[in-house]
């Protein structure tokens, strides 16, 4: 094999293994909210590939999260890095910025649900710095 063929067959290797790390969103179900005007619920299931790694970001909501599988770590600006294990939350405010979001393990999925308030018609991620 030629050194051209050896990194072009590493190159797709690494970009295939890349994009089977990225986090896997499903909608549940969305619902406006009559007595919050302009504002809708979301649910939405996120499935962590093993090493899976979010790229720093806002939800511009409330987002409250329950762990159903695995092992994740979060963490928004200005708080505390915490491991969440199935059962346990996780909380971001509006103005949050979401800088850890991420699979703790590099061999095991991990799968949680967000149940989000936010502006009817809003994206639920939004890159951030």
């Amino acid at each position: 094999m030629t050194l051209t063929k050896l990194i072009l067959a590493l190159a797709c290797l690494t970009s295939s293994t890349l994009l089977a790390r990225e986090a896997k969103v499903t909608d549940l179900m969305s619902k406006d909210l009559p007595n919050l005007p302009g504002k809708e619920g979301l649910m939405i299931i996120v499935d962590y590939p093993p090493g899976s790694v979010d790229a720093i970001h806002r939800h511009n909501a409330n987002a409250f999260v329950h762990v159903l599988e695995g092992t994740i770590v979060m963490q928004v600006r200005g708080g505390k890095e915490v491991t969440l294990t199935p059962g346990q939350t996780f909380y971001e405010g509006p103005d949050d910025v979401h800088v850890v979001g991420r699979n703790a393990s590099k061999t095991k999925p991990a799968k949680f649900v967000v149940f989000l308030v936010k502006d009817k018609g809003a994206p639920v991620f939004v890159p951030a710095n």
